[in-house]
């Protein structure tokens, strides 16, 4: 039943190998257990019911990318789509976290009309792709500084806005020792680095005295605190269309390019340099970021590390079936994710900054109308303390400097147009 649902035999692989995929992935991605509820929790969010919603969002998406679209491709709440969920739209602008989950679910519901229309296309291939490394960039730098924070490593300074903290304190101390064994454990190509290390130094805190154990397993919290809290109509405010934009095109653009690199890496690309099923993909992906909101929690995505199961022989959506199985299983142990303090999740945060930062490499540095707008891109989002403000600097420097060099071909409609709308934004909402 399994070989001829999944096709199996078609894609040269087995049960036990598609078993051991779906295991390697998850020991990849299961991180976002612990980092997502201590992320959003900074909300106000009430933290049991963010590690259930957690679980059941990533076991949902999964499920459905791998019975609809039948790829090796595992879905959780995305890195960085939390962080501005948490840091720009509720603490930095000041809405409530229901407000932001109303906003989650308005531009999955776009993602989802992008999908079946077959628009996404037409937006993709407008943004050049030097902005799409610089976004994904800046997007790393802003967990940097997210991570550093939390690390107690980096601390407000009122004569120079940032400063350095006591590193004399056992906070910042593990979390420099965290970040060194997940970059170490990675570099040997060690199954499941970031989870290794942020469990290490739990309990190193633990044994140390510096945090309390929680304990390990018990039946999973009640979800009722976040289900079904999305304020959709105080979403449509026109102060959060930027917002909605935000969580739209980072998901946009950072599933696109997930779905590509699996799918390259697994060899499931068709001849013509195309991804078959993208449609399909796209769909689930959409489909879980609703479920999601309604679960509530930030948008549900694509990872990155589904290519660590492919990498162990994952061809088939039978490796997403058995993530989605041990998310669930996960859920039982919601006691040891409340025992995971926040300096011990901050190595990971900025692990995956440096994996984000990574994209800078493909970018021309010799043509400064390329070179200047990147860079104000990756800046501008740390600085402000917002994805959406550091997307809006990013295009409209791009348009700006391409029509005052001369380079006006270079440009496109969608992207003037898009140019236009943030400056009226910036200009005139405010950031």
């Amino acid at each position: 039943m399994l070989d001829s649902f999944f096709k199996l035999k078609a894609h040269n692989t087995t049960v036990r190998t598609e078993i051991l995929a779906g295991v390697t992935t998850f020991l990849a991605m299961a991180y976002i257990l612990f980092v997502n509820p201590s992320i959003l929790g900074e909300t106000g969010m009430d933290k049991g019911a963010l590690f259930v919603a957690t679980c059941l969002a990533a076991a949902i998406g999964s499920a459905i990318m791998g019975l609809i679209a039948n790829y090796p491709i595992a879905l959780a709440p995305g890195m960085g789509l939390n962080a501005f969920f948490t840091y720009t739209v509720v603490l930095h602008l000041g809405h409530s976290w229901q407000v932001a989950l109303g906003a989650v679910f308005i531009s999955a519901v776009c993602f989802f009309l992008l999908s079946i229309f077959r628009i996404r296309e037409w937006i993709i291939n407008s943004i050049p792709l030097p902005l799409r490394s610089a976004i994904a960039a800046g997007i790393g730098l802003f967990l940097a500084l997210i991570a550093l924070q939390n690390a107690k490593i980096v601390v407000a300074n009122p004569a120079t806005l940032v400063g350095m903290g006591d590193l004399s304190k056992p906070e910042p101390v593990l979390a420099i020792l965290g970040f060194f064994i997940i970059v170490a454990l990675e570099a040997l190509k060690v199954r499941g680095s970031v989870l290794i290390g942020i469990l290490l130094i739990t309990v190193l805190s633990i044994v140390l005295g510096v945090t309390p154990f929680g304990g390990v397993v018990s039946m999973p919290p009640s979800l009722a605190p976040t289900f079904l809290q999305l304020d959709i109509k105080g979403a449509f405010d026109v102060g959060l269309i930027s917002v909605i934009f935000a969580f739209l095109f980072v998901d946009l653009f950072d599933n696109s390019g997930t779905l590509i690199g699996v799918a390259k890496r697994a060899g499931l690309m068709g001849k013509d340099g195309h991804m078959p099923k993208m449609g399909r993909a796209l769909i689930a992906d959409s489909t879980a970021a609703l479920a999601g909101s309604l679960l509530g929690t930030s948008t549900t995505t694509s990872y990155i590390e589904s290519a660590a199961g492919v990498s162990a022989g994952g061809r088939t959506g039978l490796t997403a079936i058995v993530v989605a199985c041990l998310f669930l299983l996960a859920l039982f142990f919601a006691p040891l994710a409340g025992s995971v303090p926040a300096f011990a999740t901050a190595p990971a945060l900025l692990f995956v900054a440096v994996l984000m930062a990574s994209g800078l490499a493909e970018v021309d540095w010799d043509d400064i109308t390329v070179a200047a707008p990147v860079v104000v891109t990756a800046l501008a989002m740390p600085l402000t303390y917002s994805i959406a403000n550091g997307i809006a600097f990013g295009f409209i420097t791009w348009t700006a400097v391409k029509l005052l060099s001369g380079k006006w071909r270079e440009l496109n409609s969608a992207l003037i147009v898009l140019s236009i709308i943030f400056v009226i934004k910036l200009g005139w909402f405010g950031g």
